[in-house]
């Protein structure tokens, strides 16, 4: 259903929050100062998928500064923060079709929703909006979309996959792809939040505990680099030699999670695949294992199987699921297998929101500017968007870098180097 503004204090505390977020996402603020004045979105309707958090709400003022129509739903049933989904409604008039702890039914009836405006813009975070619509061609035009935005790397590889077969119906800008976001959303945004997560969920101690994460792309790497600093034993599994090698390299242990799960006190799956830990290895986990996933799907960890080796189940705190098994050992189950950065905490910290939101609204207006120019595939974010992003977050952290003189930028570009 749409979300519906019948507590005015919900959407007070959502404004403060809000405001809150905003301070901290000056090169946003800088966007949408020029997105003011040159109104690039002005007759656009954008269907927006993302995580109802503060720091989207900062994007979506940003969108509505440049002229677009916005409807937003959630990009996963846990992540909506319902006081903020309460203030984009009354503050910014922006439909929102999301609410904290909708079911799958519900979930994709809000993707339905936000389509049926026939957008010419969706921003997706996973590829839900646009898998959904291109599994109802019957109720959705492609041809009336100009392109899209994608966050994530789970949505990226799907939507390579589309196109590689040659299904992919309109452009989409791989915003994940740009060195602004990864590097530094999936590295330190998720590594502090997936933290934040299993610590407000559990209240457990991390320090000297064995710490399992699966899978060292750029949100594992972060993962296990705050799991460590908390004090924890890090153990990874991966299937990739290359990063198997860099986090040796880096210093954590490697082994199987045939073996990691004997071990382990705390699993974090991050890897974008699916049963990643399964019924083999929660039937040797310790008593008391808690076990969490900070990927974007909650298919990652095989909880059907779970389910069928546990003898009983109860909630035993918010967020965090009991299993006893039929051996008598007990498993923690954090956010339903869900998104636990977002589902028991809040998120990625705005300050790093700001540079992967930049990108989403540079990424949005490239693709209005350049929608004829553009094929049915997965680009990049330009290079000079991505650089310029870079530059204006050090310019709103104080931060001066040198510059190349003419001499230095004509030994770069010279192929008789050394003379």
């Amino acid at each position: 259903m749409k979300y519906d503004v019948k507590d005015l204090a919900l959407a007070k505390k959502g404004a403060l929050r809000i405001e809150w977020a905003r301070n901290s996402m000056p090169v946003l603020g800088l966007i949408a100062e020029r997105f003011k004045k040159e109104k690039p979105f002005a007759g656009i309707k954008a269907a927006c998928c993302l995580h109802v958090t503060t720091e989207t709400a900062v994007l979506m003022e940003v969108l509505k500064a440049g002229g677009a129509e916005i409807l937003l739903c959630a990009s996963n049933p846990l992540s909506t923060q319902d006081d903020v989904a309460a203030s984009l409604v009354k503050d910014l008039k922006i439909s929102v079709f999301a609410i904290k702890g909708e079911d799958t039914k519900t979930y994709y009836s809000h993707i339905k929703s936000v389509l049926s405006v026939r957008p010419a813009i969706t921003m997706d975070d996973g590829a839900d909006l646009v898998s959904t619509i291109h599994q109802n061609p019957e109720l959705y035009r492609l041809e009336d979309i100009i392109g899209g935005t994608e966050e994530t790397t789970t949505g990226v590889i799907r939507l390579r996959a589309m196109a590689q077969q040659g299904k992919l119906g309109y452009p989409i800008i791989a915003v994940n792809d740009a060195q602004t976001k990864h590097l530094f959303d999936n590295r330190y945004g998720t590594g502090q939040s997936t933290l934040d997560g299993i610590t407000r969920a559990t209240n457990k101690l991390l320090a000297g505990s064995v710490f399992v994460v699966c899978g060292y792309g750029w949100c594992g790497k972060g993962t296990a680099m705050r799991a460590r600093g908390m004090g924890a034993r890090v153990v990874v599994i991966e299937v990739d030699p290359l990063k198997a090698l860099e986090a040796t390299m880096d210093g954590f242990e490697l082994m199987p999670i045939a073996e990691a799960a004997k071990i382990g006190d705390v699993f974090v799956t991050i890897t974008g695949d699916i049963h990643v830990i399964r019924k083999e290895h929660f039937a040797v986990m310790k008593d008391g294992a808690v076990v969490a996933n900070s990927g974007h799907f909650n298919v990652e960890l095989d909880i059907e199987a779970l389910e069928k080796i546990s003898k009983s189940k109860r909630t035993i705190r918010d967020f965090t699921e009991e299993y006893v098994l039929s051996n008598g050992r007990r498993i923690y189950l954090l956010a339903e297998g869900r998104l636990i950065n977002l589902a028991a905490a809040e998120g990625h910290p705005a300050q790093v929101m700001d540079m992967s939101f930049a990108n989403q609204a540079l990424g949005a207006e490239y693709i209005v500017k350049n929608r004829k120019g553009m094929s049915n595939d997965v680009y990049k974010v330009p290079e000079d968007i991505d650089l310029n992003i870079a530059a204006l977050k050090l310019k709103s952290m104080g931060i001066k870098i040198d510059t190349l003189t003419p001499e230095q930028k004509k030994y770069l570009s010279s192929w008789e180097m050394g003379t």
